[in-house]
């Protein structure tokens, strides 16, 4: 009996150590999924807390990206409107222009018309002066000169051509020469003329004739009478000077330049206010006949005299 006893509380031992060692084991096993659990849950923590802190840095970044998309949006509303504006700003600046493009172009016109009218004033006085040198005899040329400068046609005649020596009364070869010029003037019957006399420095000696002032003068009224009286000149158009001894165009020290200042000038102008009406009535010829009228035209221009 007491071996039975002793059998079953050996065997009850042997499972009771047997249940202990397996107790042992699974508290070991559970041990370690202990020590890793807790090792991941501290890696998931740190992961979670940088997860957080990269948010808070990608909220930042999108708040930062917002303000900067709203400036952006600010700055094209901006760029719009100045692109509206300067393409407004452009089509008046486009009607701007058109309307200079056409004030130039008028002002071109305008120029070559002033060119057209130098050119055909120009022609005119040329016309006028070949008809007068072409008519004077080779002795004449020798005492007449003619010049045309600033659209002015200038006839400068010598006293010892004109004048008897010392006086102021026409001498009867000047005659057939004042003939020849009288018929200039009296085709172009638009044209006023101014009758200049000079003198030298030499004082003159007449009891009836004070000084140069009056030979000067009391010269070119000979010449004026003469056009109207033996010629038929209107002495409307006619206008008499005397300049004295004051209008030199040489020294005075030598008799040759003495005798180039002694002459009486012939001035043929066209009158300022049909001055733009006569350039434009050019003689189709270079006779001795009356200058044929074209077409008038009426530019407003200023002539320089």
């Amino acid at each position: 009996m007491k071996s039975k006893i002793f059998n079953l509380f050996v065997v009850f031992l042997a499972l009771a150590l047997a249940m202990t060692g397996c107790g042992s084991k699974k508290y070991t096993l559970l041990q370690t999924e202990h020590q890793e659990l807790q090792t991941k849950y501290k890696d998931l923590d740190l992961k979670y807390l940088n997860s957080q802190h990269e948010l808070s840095n990608a909220q930042s970044r999108v708040k930062s990206l917002e303000e900067q998309l709203a400036t952006y949006r600010a700055n094209v509303a901006s760029l719009q409107s100045a692109l509206d504006k300067c393409l407004s700003n452009s089509s008046q600046g486009n009607a701007n222009i058109s309307k200079l493009v056409d004030e130039i172009n008028a002002s071109n016109r305008y120029i070559q018309h002033l060119v057209n009218t130098k050119n055909k004033s120009d022609s005119l006085n040329m016309v006028l002066t070949n008809n007068l040198t072409r008519s004077l005899s080779r002795e004449e040329t020798q005492d007449v000169d003619v010049q045309v400068l600033k659209g002015v046609v200038y006839i400068s005649l010598s006293d010892n051509m004109l004048y008897k020596s010392g006086s102021y009364e026409i001498s009867p070869q000047a005659s057939e020469t004042l003939g020849k010029i009288a018929k200039i003037i009296m085709d172009y019957k638009d044209y006023e003329v101014l009758i200049e006399g000079n003198t030298d420095t030499m004082p003159i000696k007449k009891t009836n004739i004070r000084n140069n002032w009056d030979l000067s003068t009391l010269r070119a009224s000979s010449v004026v009478q003469a056009l109207q009286n033996d010629y038929g000149v209107s002495p409307k158009r006619l206008t008499a000077g005397g300049r004295g001894e004051y209008n030199p165009i040489a020294s005075n020290d030598t008799e040759d330049g003495r005798a180039k200042n002694r002459r009486t000038q012939i001035i043929i102008t066209p009158k300022l206010d049909q001055f733009m009406e006569l350039i434009d009535q050019a003689p189709e010829n270079t006779s001795d006949e009356e200058p044929a009228v074209l077409e008038e035209e009426t530019p407003a221009t200023e002539q320089e005299w």
